[in-house]
């Protein structure tokens, strides 16, 4: 297979201790049949030998930054393509590996359109035929699932077809679409960084295809830890961020209620031992996971009036209605009670359920 005009994509990789995963990461970015690349490769101030690996890389296109401190996930990113040459900028966490035709299908996929501004690889769990994300949805509070979690992979979602944003744990994004958007939020630090880079996107009137023939596996919540404290915190506050930027006024005003029904939902879960709250309540308690939403909630409503300012400057630039996003939200939905029975992670074998919070982000929290 070949692409006879060839973009320059810029590969992005932001890592933070992960050593060992890095390397693998970096074995199947080598191996892409697309051969145009640089890679990129962004360190949030590691201190185990990460930095040693990417230098004994014997190849030209590789290019290593190393950052004073762990900056997160976002911020890395954005360092990453504010140096990025190419005419697309391709994502890929630390702890994903790539199947050699990744890239190729990507690119392929991502000129089809000049309204295509960002592509989705379906990725799977490591070392199954699981699925971690084929794309994403979202649910009206502004939590987003990927689309197909912990479904096993029989080609149910092997048709290219458009989806509302990429996972930013392997994803395709035209360079243009970055600088217009002025690239991620660093405030959100990590988690739901990529949901909200991708609704921003959509207000201004770019479209996400998803290309199932673009493979990427996946060690799910390797970092953070599949019930990590900080990552819940960190999902919850930013989901309200989230929210607050993107949502039309009488959305937003149902917010509460939205999400009052989607913890409804999760207590049902977590009585029955199901789903996310079921595992966390069965690997920590209730008690630790009632106090890690207040602080998020406290901490969301302190950031309310920079988001609000960031509303208002999203606003005047967008290029669809109000009603067009209404219909990409119904179109792109997924239910509370999806958001609380379906988890993924006890197919994940090898993550660390507890994971350390100095562990976190920078890296593959998603």
């Amino acid at each position: 297979m070949s692409i006879m005009s060839s973009p320059l994509v810029s590969v992005v990789v932001v890592n933070y201790n992960r050593a060992q995963l890095l390397k693998e990461c970096l074995e199947s970015l080598q191996k892409q049949t697309y051969r145009d690349i640089e890679l990129i490769i962004v360190d949030n101030g590691s201190t185990d030998h990460s930095n040693d690996i990417v230098r004994s890389v014997d190849d030209s296109r590789v290019h290593l930054t190393v950052l004073d401190s762990n900056t997160g996930f976002a911020a890395g990113c954005n360092h990453g393509i504010h140096l990025a040459r190419g005419e697309w900028v391709a994502l890929l966490n630390n702890d994903a590996v790539a199947d050699p035709y990744w890239l190729e299908y990507l690119v392929k996929t991502a000129s089809l359109s000049p309204r295509v501004g960002m592509c989705a690889s379906k990725i799977l769990i490591y070392r199954t035929n699981i699925i971690d994300k084929a794309g994403h949805l979202m649910y009206p509070d502004g939590q987003n699932r990927g689309r197909g979690t912990g479904e096993v992979d029989r080609g149910q979602y092997d048709k290219r077809e458009e989806v509302f944003f990429p996972d930013g744990c392997a994803a395709l994004y035209r360079k243009r679409l970055l600088e217009e958007l002025g690239g991620f939020d660093e405030s959100f630090f990590a988690y739901g960084d990529d949901a909200d880079l991708g609704v921003r996107a959509r207000w201004m009137g770019w479209i996400c295809i998803y290309e199932p023939r673009a493979v990427v596996y996946h060690r799910h919540s390797s970092t953070a830890g599949a019930y990590s404290l900080q990552r819940v915190y960190w999902i919850e506050r930013n989901r309200f961020w989230l929210a607050v930027k993107n949502f039309p006024v009488p959305i937003l005003l149902l917010t509460p209620l939205f999400t009052l029904n989607r913890w409804h939902w999760n207590l049902w879960a977590a009585l029955l031992m199901r789903g996310p709250a079921g595992n966390f309540r069965r690997s920590r308690s209730l008690r630790l996971l009632v106090r890690a939403l207040i602080l998020a909630y406290v901490d969301g409503l302190k950031g309310f009036p920079r988001n609000w300012s960031s509303r208002k400057r999203l606003r005047r630039k967008r290029r669809i209605s109000d009603v067009e996003f209404y219909r990409l939200l119904i179109r792109f939905r997924v239910s509370a009670r999806q958001l609380s029975f379906q988890d993924h992670s006890c197919f994940f074998t090898g993550s660390n359920a507890h994971g350390s919070v100095e562990q976190q982000a920078g890296v593959a929290q998603r």
